[in-house]
């Protein structure tokens, strides 16, 4: 799949294995040889008020770079788990081969005495929505903080690049990283959405994230077009059509002029927003004939409600090599005289 260089500028869910290896918590970064810092993937808990709150993190097995690990953050999507996120994605395998720290939070659900379920007991992101069928919003969760409180666990005992932290997500956790990216900008390098929403629609706050959005043009949950989206006879909210949605990230590059075509190949098409060399960019890429799932990833969920799995673009490897070359960007200062 040929695509630029960054910077040059079952019902619902099928069968799916979501089993990766439980590790014991890690030791503080005195020493951050793979002796110490054990590789595999950890389970964390922090406190979020009265609320104790989970997350993944996988370990590369190679040593960290002095400056730090760059950490990529996967938001699951809504009705789904961190670990199927995990195997779904590929992520800790990408991780592994290019060392990084690969992050995966869960979400809240009504009941957290029982298991999740996708629709009975659904784990959602509170990313902003008026939607009715998001218990996070009903609730509402405070998924704000708990990215800053993970977050600060994590860099309290792992080595982190504060400059490389790089958050994606599908679907309603899609949705949360643009929340974050308006919210959180300065300490987001890059967002990379796929088939989710920014519903908080206001101009973002400043050039400082650059955003990368995938969607399929045959997503019956993430419709191009917008309008209501139903799972089965839930109604899960209005959508906005693609192009009003992304306007107000467009507007930020509008000086550039008219986007340059960066990939046209296997029914994906990507379009970039931005100047060769500016400091942050705006990525649109659309893959024909594609449903509701991670574009390389399984059929997570059923086509009946989510359409075909058609894509052949490795969305994970695509997104890394987006978030690569990427810092917390900020304007240049005049010069003193």
């Amino acid at each position: 799949m040929k695509t630029e260089d960054p910077l040059g500028e079952r019902g619902f869910f099928n069968n799916v294995s979501d089993h990766p290896r439980s590790c014991p918590r890690s030791l503080p970064p005195s020493d951050c040889s793979p002796n110490r810092l054990a590789s595999g993937s950890h389970l964390r808990v922090v406190a979020v008020g009265s609320d104790e709150r989970t997350y993944w993190v996988h370990v590369p097995p190679t040593a960290c770079p002095d400056q730090g690990w760059p950490v990529v953050v996967m938001f699951h999507g809504g009705g789904g788990t961190a670990r199927l996120a995990m195997n779904d994605t590929g992520w800790p395998g990408l991780a592994d081969r290019h060392g990084f720290l690969a992050v995966f939070p869960e979400a809240r659900r009504p009941d957290p005495s029982r298991p999740p379920g996708f629709l009975r007991n659904p784990q959602t992101w509170n990313d902003g929505s008026p939607r009715p069928a998001l218990h996070a919003d009903r609730r509402p969760s405070d998924d704000v903080t708990f990215f800053e409180k993970f977050m600060a666990d994590l860099q309290a005992d792992y080595p982190v690049d504060a400059h490389r932290i790089y958050l994606t997500g599908f679907s309603n956790g899609a949705s949360l990283t643009f929340r974050l990216a308006r919210q959180r900008d300065a300490s987001i390098a890059a967002i990379a959405p796929v088939a989710g929403t920014d519903w908080l629609q206001a101009p973002p706050p400043g050039p400082a994230v650059s955003v990368l959005y995938l969607t399929g043009t045959a997503d019956p949950v993430n419709p191009l077009e917008g309008g209501p989206i139903y799972l089965g006879t839930r109604f899960f909210g209005d959508k906005p059509p693609l192009e009003e949605m992304l306007a107000p990230w467009k507007q930020r590059h509008v000086e550039a002029g008219p986007p340059r075509l960066v990939c046209q190949q296997d029914g994906c098409s990507g379009l970039r927003y931005g100047r060769p060399g500016t400091g942050t960019v705006l990525m649109v890429y659309t893959l024909e004939g594609h449903g509701h799932h991670w574009p390389g990833g399984g059929t997570v969920l059923s086509e009946r409600f989510a359409g075909k799995n058609t894509s052949r673009l490795n969305a994970t490897q695509l997104i890394w090599d987006f978030f690569q070359p990427r810092r917390v960007w900020h304007p240049p200062t005049a010069p003193t005289r």
